[in-house]
């Protein structure tokens, strides 16, 4: 049986598909986004947070810690991270939950449990599982048991994905999907490799194949200020939308927010945070009209 990767377990979600869902997301991306609001999904390697504010200096994870990795010092409890291994022991017994272990392997039969446990809140308001990250398609084998499985009970099925991934994975995975969220961050392959580190052509084939397929994609855009609301990148995006094969004409914009900050803070890597703009709001209503132009609703949030 499969194990994967999991740094958190949503419930109630409301954002990522329709009705109350529960969003499983997966460590391990393959793309590394500079504005991302998730860095912690980025590695595909358990990590440790620690959130300076929580800590109460209680010192019972010094005393747990048994490779004397960490010290009491006047900005808080500081890791060696040449002498941790990461076992997660200062989390076990932190009064406060000021350490943070992100990433768990859970089998499929515990994954399922939780998911039967949320299955009335499905059925009541038309929700059911979402599997984002990171990239879950980084982790296909466990994604596809895990998606047979939810079909099998007959949950909705949502994959929120990237799309950069071998292309005979995408389309299998497909078969046992009913909605795709994928997002459209910038049509200039330099420019998506700059900002994104990888160029867009696979995605953009992989979508071009996906949408020959029955299964709806909803497309969401990032919206960063000097990256991707240009007229020229908006129009080409339109263009494209328009091109795939099905009737897709919708389009999630999610204007850059910086609270990837204070998770850069807690990772230890204050200095990895890029700090974009947000579009301002006559911005975001010419994408709005543009989109609309071409036949798109664009809206904000989803």
């Amino acid at each position: 049986m499969s194990t994967g990767l999991i740094f958190d377990i949503k419930k109630y979600a409301i954002n990522d598909g329709p009705g109350i869902r529960m969003t499983v997301f997966f460590k391990g991306c393959s793309l590394s986004c500079k504005w991302c609001h998730n860095p912690e999904s980025m590695s595909p390697k358990v990590q440790k947070m620690f959130n300076v504010k929580k800590c109460i200096g209680a010192v019972k994870c010094i005393d747990n810690c048994p490779n004397n990795a960490l010290e009491l010092t006047p900005e808080g409890i500081k890791t060696n991270y040449d002498l941790c291994n990461l076992c997660g022991k200062c989390a076990e017994v932190c009064p406060t939950k000021a350490f943070e272990m992100l990433g768990s392997t859970i089998s499929i039969s515990e994954l399922m449990k939780k998911i039967d446990n949320e299955a009335i809140f499905f059925d009541q308001s038309g929700g059911g599982v979402t599997f984002s990250g990171g990239e879950p398609l980084m982790h296909s084998a466990y994604l596809l048991e895990a998606l047979k499985e939810c079909g099998k009970r007959f949950y909705h099925r949502v994959v929120d994905t990237t799309a950069f991934a071998k292309q005979e994975i995408l389309l299998e995975v497909a078969k046992h999907t009913e909605l795709f969220l994928i997002d459209l961050k910038v049509m200039d392959s330099k420019k998506h490799k700059e900002f994104t580190g990888v160029t867009n052509e696979k995605i953009l084939s992989n979508i071009i194949e996906l949408a020959k397929t029955n299964c709806e994609i909803i497309f969401r855009m990032p919206l960063i200020k000097n990256v991707n609301t240009s007229e020229k990148n908006i129009i080409e995006t339109a263009m494209f939308i328009n091109s795939l094969e099905g009737f897709r004409n919708i389009i999630n914009l999610l204007p850059y927010h910086n609270i990837a900050e204070n998770k850069h803070i807690k990772l230890g890597e204050p200095t990895s945070f890029i700090e974009f703009e947000t579009p301002s709001e006559d911005e975001i209503q010419k994408v709005i009209s543009i989109f609309k132009d071409y036949g798109i609703k664009a809206t904000i949030g989803g």
